[in-house]
């Protein structure tokens, strides 16, 4: 790896321990030292461990004493509690955002987020994708000026980190959720309330049908998301 400046290395520390956490280099359930991933790092240990409770507070690690951090293992039932939490706070803040002027004066900055899931999605970079996913979101949420609520939905998605953006890779749907991202974009600027809530509620809901993380994804076959009994029913109906 790359040794990192001597500036901000809190920061840096943070930023090279979160893309380990996204690209499954950091596993759940595995308990981790400081001092050995400062030496991966060639930083001091210091900054390393003020970053692992950084993450600890987040809620994606957990202190083991005598031994090190942990890293949290989130279950389906931790995911789907996270989407709900999301979809009733994140839709309806983005139908908010519909026709602002503020949205219009950042256009150019959105549409070069825009750009990079779309570089990402062609170069099969899940760690640029997932950090494109989180500048948009997030950077959309800042404009509201809440800043509890940006922080807040922020720690959700990165608890999330591994499930969704895998499964979406190895479908070969990282384009299509590219288009996605900018089909918001275009609600938005647009000013169209109703598209923007579908569009965000439908983009929500990969968090409750993806099943595999970074660590399962090479061991077990991707299975079509399940079709609820009740939609199944009323299919046949139709026919």
């Amino acid at each position: 790896m790359l040794r990192m400046p001597p500036t901000t290395l809190r920061e840096q520390a943070l930023a090279q321990l979160r893309a380990l956490l996204v690209s499954g280099d950091l596993k759940p359930g595995e308990v981790y030292s400081a001092s050995a991933i400062a030496a991966e790092l060639g930083v001091s240990h210091g900054p390393v461990r003020e970053a692992m409770l950084a993450l600890v507070n987040d809620g994606m690690m957990e202190a083991v004493r005598g031994r090190g951090y942990r890293v949290v293992t989130i279950s389906r039932r931790d995911r789907e509690n996270i989407a709900e939490i999301r979809t009733l706070l994140e839709v309806p803040s983005m139908v908010k955002l519909a026709g602002s002027p503020r949205v219009r004066e950042r256009e150019a900055a959105f549409s070069a987020i825009i750009d990079k899931f779309f570089a990402a999605a062609e170069q099969e970079d899940i760690i640029a994708f997932f950090d494109a996913d989180r500048e948009f979101h997030l950077g959309l949420l800042a404009l509201l000026d809440n800043d509890r609520l940006t922080e807040f939905i922020g720690t959700l998605r990165d608890q999330t980190r591994q499930y969704g953006i895998y499964e979406l890779a190895v479908r070969g749907e990282l384009t299509d959720s590219a288009q996605d991202h900018r089909d918001i974009l275009d609600a938005l600027l647009a000013g169209d309330r109703p598209a923007v809530e579908r569009l965000m509620q439908e983009h929500l809901e990969y968090l409750r049908w993806s099943r595999w993380s970074s660590l399962d994804l090479k061991a077990a076959p991707i299975a079509e998301p399940e079709v609820p009994a009740t939609d199944a029913t009323d299919a046949l109906a139709t026919e």
